[in-house]
């Protein structure tokens, strides 16, 4: 695993929450509840390719 994919999951982590703040704080929980959703679902995308190589291992290991 690169340590640039653990600073790209930190910075979409800490733009959400501070977009998901500011959107709360102005009475938004609709669209702070979708910026959230919508940080998960871009962190899943940057983690795809990781689990991908997980499951190759885990295939290899015990030779499926």
């Amino acid at each position: 695993m690169d340590v640039s994919l653990v600073l790209k999951v930190a910075g979409v982590g800490l733009l959400v929450s501070v977009a998901q703040q500011i959107l709360s704080r102005t009475g938004r929980e609709e669209q702070a509840m979708l910026v959230s959703v919508a940080g998960i679902v871009l962190v899943l995308l940057l983690l795809v390719e990781e689990i991908g190589r997980l499951f190759a291992l885990v295939e290899s290991v015990f030779g499926f």
